[in-house]
């Protein structure tokens, strides 16, 4: 189907693509137990997660206390070994996920992950999943170094190139996201069913979608 507008897109993973909440959380928990911190209800977790493991563990610890006694990197660390270990025994697509993903590619479309995860947890995650196959790059926090993960615009530049070029748009759930496409002069759809940290028709997206059936639809709306 070559009428369709994007040869690429690029999706965000933790709150967009994939709901992980509880997989992070109790890693998140398991953290801060070992810090001494009350731990967060599982049912809360989203409003931490955005911006990468230390963000998400600094907002947590703000939110209890603050930074002062806690070795920051070795706790990160902590964190990570742990979710590393514990990374999929819950985290599944959203609803209508892999119908999206199939139609996507049955219209010859390139699909990518731009993510603030580290890239060996996201192929790790992908893998366990099977969903590995299903996408022509996938790109971490970590892959292009720190400064340079998004709202930078950098790793969707990447993710067009990787892909081979062409019309590009990204899927996302937060303000790092939107960020990140409007600094890459991409369109961007937002979804209201992730860990957005302002509410969805906020973020400044050019469309938002409430079930991924609509996903289709709204990029076959966006202009080039």
């Amino acid at each position: 189907m070559t009428d369709f507008p994007f040869q690429i897109v690029g999706f965000d993973l933790d709150g967009t693509l994939l709901d992980t909440a509880h997989d992070i959380g109790h890693a998140l928990n398991h953290a801060l137990a070992h810090a001494g911190r009350p731990l967060v209800p599982l049912g809360e977790t989203r409003r931490f997660i955005g911006g990468g493991s230390a963000q998400m563990l600094h907002n947590a610890l703000m939110a209890s206390g603050g930074l002062e006694g806690i070795d920051f990197p070795a706790l990160q660390e902590r964190l990570l070994a742990f979710y590393a270990e514990n990374i999929a025994h819950h985290t599944v697509l959203f609803p209508g996920g892999e119908a999206m993903l199939e139609a996507l590619a049955a219209r010859g479309v390139r699909l990518a992950v731009a993510t603030n995860k580290r890239e060996d947890l996201a192929r790790r995650l992908f893998d366990e999943l099977g969903l590995t196959p299903r996408f022509a790059t996938i790109i971490g926090g970590d892959t292009l170094g720190p400064d340079r993960a998004k709202p930078a615009p950098d790793m969707l530049h990447e993710m067009v190139q990787r892909c081979g070029g062409g019309a590009a748009a990204f899927v996302g759930d937060t303000t790092f996201d939107v960020g990140a496409a409007r600094a890459a002069q991409m369109p961007v759809v937002a979804v209201s069913f992730g860990f957005n940290d302002l509410p969805a028709h906020e973020l400044g997206a050019d469309r938002v979608i409430d079930h991924f059936d609509e996903l289709v639809p709204a990029l076959e709306m966006l202009k080039r």
